[in-house]
């Protein structure tokens, strides 16, 4: 099989030839420019031309070579940054940190000694309160033509040269997500309950933008779209962040309204690729209900996220996408027989009659060492062929 074809295929919960493997297909999979600068070196690889595509998770961008010789399904088809600066603001060393602003005004910062990834500081909402003041904020414009500019030919030439599938990336975070962030956890926790009308107007607010945006990009790209991603955290490690009741009323109508939007918009089918870390079991039932076809990751050490079970309740409904290791414990601090022992064991649980994407726990960190990287590699090699 092609690339593509396996990936159609697991998405279709069929069994493939084998199980379909994604790095750096979204920047959700990728991997930290720490490990992958090692990882080259130890693979023998030049790390001359390394790119960082994500700057706030200082993700690098998988290229051709490791591509090719890792045999990856997946490539990444994410918008261009913006050519109207708005609220952006580059990074700047201030004393031990860098600093930057992006363009929805979040502040963020990232140790200027030993930094992985950027940590945020301050949403630009943590005093606004009414609908008229929302109307007023400078948001980004979705249909900036610089978002869009190459689209369309990176994903025909991988869909059509490279017979690979991708993933068409979102312009941000999640609609609930970016409510948080903007806002401060705290006081969106707050509004969900006792400003209701204005949690509600900026939820819709954010949902407009990503409907404006993902009508231009699904356009751009034309019929050969197979996935598209979007993604919040809507678990702790041990939790939900906020009750099934509240999820109920504050997040689910909106991701029902942009899910169907993107599917009635879309020139093919396609499928709703949906990220949320930790022990988001709960509403597992509540994504199926809004349209979503893959849940990312399989956060393996969350409360409540035991793979079999998981695959055995919803694994008629849904994709899994990632939990191939758990990224917290095992693939970093376990030995290499440790992380081949765990490989064997979710394939075990997850991959039976398709519906399953390899991938880590989320993107693989800079404290991952080549070995325990090759290690998953090799254990995919060996236990993930139908």
């Amino acid at each position: 099989m092609t690339s593509y074809e396996r990936v159609k295929r697991a998405l279709e919960h069929k069994e493939p030839d084998k199980i379909p493997f994604d790095l750096g297909g979204s920047v959700l999979t990728g991997m930290n420019k720490t490990c992958y600068i090692n990882l080259r070196q130890h693979l023998g690889l030049s790390i001359d031309n390394i790119e960082i595509y994500d700057e706030m998770q200082q993700l690098a961008r998988i290229e051709d070579d490791l591509v090719e010789q890792l045999g990856i399904d997946v490539r990444c088809v994410d918008p261009l940054p913006p050519s109207e600066l708005g609220l952006r603001k580059p990074p700047a060393q201030k004393g031990d940190y860098y600093e930057r602003t992006d363009e929805w005004g979040i502040k963020w910062r990232m140790p200027v000694k030993d930094g992985l990834y950027y940590d945020m500081l301050e949403g630009p909402l943590n005093q606004v309160n009414t609908k008229e003041e929302l109307e007023a904020f400078p948001w980004p414009n979705p249909l900036d033509d610089k978002r869009f500019e190459t689209m369309k030919q990176r994903a025909d030439y991988y869909v059509h040269e490279e017979k690979r599938a991708y993933i068409l990336g979102r312009q941000y975070a999640g609609i609930w997500e970016t409510a948080l962030w903007m806002s401060g956890f705290e006081k969106f926790f707050i509004d969900m309950l006792i400003n209701e009308k204005y949690a509600h107007a900026l939820m819709e607010k954010i949902t407009d933008l990503k409907m404006q945006y993902w009508e231009k990009a699904l356009d751009a790209v034309g019929d050969n779209v197979l996935i598209v991603s979007e993604a919040d955290d809507l678990a702790t490690q041990n939790s939900l962040l906020c009750s099934a009741d509240a999820y109920k009323k504050i997040v689910h109508p909106y991701h029902k309204k942009l899910f169907s939007f993107i599917k009635e918009k879309a020139k093919s089918k396609v499928y709703i690729f949906y990220h949320t870390c930790g022990a988001c079991k709960p509403l597992i039932p509540y994504l199926i209900e809004e349209g979503v076809d893959i849940l990312n990751p399989v956060q393996v050490n969350a409360s409540d996220m035991d793979t079999k079970v998981l695959k055995r309740e919803f694994g008629k409904d849904i994709t899994f996408w990632g939990g191939g290791v758990d990224t917290q414990i095992i693939l970093p601090f376990g030995k290499p027989d440790e992380v081949r022992e765990e490989v064997k064991r979710r394939i075990d649980h997850l991959a039976k009659d398709g519906g399953f994407v390899f991938s880590a726990v989320h993107n693989i960190q800079g404290d991952v060492s080549p070995e325990n990287f090759m290690a998953m590699w090799d254990a995919l090699q060996t236990y993930g062929q139908y």
